[in-house]
C-alpha cells in the first residue's frame, strides 16, 4: 500500500457543501480494478476516480490523462461531476493541458473535451442514444414517483453511457414535490431524472429549469445533482425545441444543497456542461 495523493471535490458549486462531492485518487498506478473497487465502496460516495496516464491509442488521440469512475456497486463507463471534479483536481495539482483550451479526458466510452470558461469547466456531452420508452414502464415509474398521469409532458429514454428514464413535467412544483418509493425504483431497475423547463434565470440568479435525479438501482436514492443527467436532458430537450440553447439548471434543494448546472448549445451542435467545482479536503490516502 502507498500513500496516494487525494482530493475531495465539490461539483456543481462554488460553495463547499453544496453540491456534488466526488473522491479523486490523483496517482492510481499499480492499482488493480479489486483495489479501485474497494476504495470506491469504503468511500461511499456516488462516484470515486482514478487517474492514470492515457493508453497509447489515447495519447496518440490527444488525450491528457485518462479516468476511470467507480460507483459503490462497479465501474461506470462516463459521469458527468466526476468529469468536471477530476479536471479540476488534475488541474489544481499543477498539470498543464496538451492544448491550453481544452482538456482531453480518455474514459471507457472514449475521449471527452472538458473546456475551459472562466471560473467554470464545461464537458462536451458525449454521443447521446434516445428512443421511446415501453409503453409499460412509464406508468410503473409514474406510480413510484406518485405522479398522475396528466403531469407527465414527455418521456425519453436518455443513454450516454448511463441510461435514464427522462420525463418531463408540467411544473417545478411537481418536481420539488416528488416523494418517491424508493423501494419500488430500485425493484422497477431504472434511473429516472425528472425535468420542469420554466422561464430562465432573471437578475437575482433563480433557475426556470428544475432536475431531480433517482438512482436507486445504483444504490444512490437521489443524486445531489447530476451531470451526465443534465446533459442527456439537454441534447433531448434543445433538439425538440423544449428548452433554449442556453440555461441553468438547479438541482438538489430537496436534499439541501444549492447546484447549479450551465447548459450551453454551440453553433455547431454540440451540447456543454458547466459548473464550478470547489476543493473542501486534500491530503494522501493509503490503498
Amino acid at each position: 500500500m502507498h500513500a496516494r495523493p487525494f482530493k475531495q471535490i465539490d461539483v456543481f458549486t462554488d460553495r463547499p457543501g453544496y453540491g456534488n462531492p466526488v473522491a479523486v485518487v490523483l496517482d492510481a498506478q499499480g492499482l488493480s480494478d479489486a483495489d479501485m473497487r474497494r476504495f470506491a465502496a469504503w468511500m461511499n460516495l456516488s462516484e470515486t476516480t482514478f487517474l492514470l496516464p492515457p493508453t497509447a491509442e489515447g495519447l496518440a488521440a490527444g488525450a491528457d490523462y485518462r479516468l476511470r469512475i467507480f460507483s459503490p456497486r462497479g465501474e461506470l463507463p462516463f459521469a458527468g461531476h466526476p468529469t468536471l471534479g477530476t479536471c479540476h483536481a488534475w488541474l489544481q495539482a499543477g498539470h498543464v493541458p496538451r492544448n491550453p483550451a481544452v482538456v482531453v479526458q480518455e474514459t471507457a466510452l472514449g475521449l471527452v473535451r472538458i473546456a475551459r470558461e472562466g471560473e467554470r469547466l464545461a464537458f462536451a456531452a458525449p454521443p447521446l442514444k434516445r428512443y421511446s420508452p415501453s409503453p409499460a414502464l412509464v406508468p410503473l415509474v409514474a406510480s413510484a414517483l406518485g405522479l398522475r398521469p396528466h403531469q407527465i409532458l414527455g418521456a425519453q429514454m436518455l443513454d450516454n453511457g448511463p441510461v435514464w428514464l427522462g420525463l418531463l413535467v408540467d411544473s417545478a412544483q411537481t418536481v420539488l414535490g416528488l416523494q418517491p418509493d424508493h423501494a419500488r425504483l430500485k425493484d422497477l431497475g431504472q434511473d429516472v431524472g425528472v425535468v420542469h423547463v420554466g422561464p430562465q434565470a432573471d437578475q437575482t440568479g433563480a433557475s426556470g429549469v428544475v432536475v431531480r435525479a433517482f438512482a436507486a438501482p445504483m444504490g444512490n436514492p437521489e443524486d445531489p445533482v447530476t451531470g451526465s443527467l443534465n446533459a442527456s436532458l439537454a441534447e433531448w430537450l434543445i433538439a425538440e425545441g423544449l428548452a433554449p440553447r442556453g440555461y441553468q439548471v438547479a438541482q438538489g434543494e430537496c436534499l439541501g444543497r444549492a447546484g447549479r448546472v450551465h447548459i450551453r448549445h454551440d453553433d455547431t451542435g454540440q451540447v456543454w456542461v458547466g459548473g464550478h467545482c470547489v476543493t473542501c479536503i486534500e491530503g494522501t490516502a493509503l490503498l
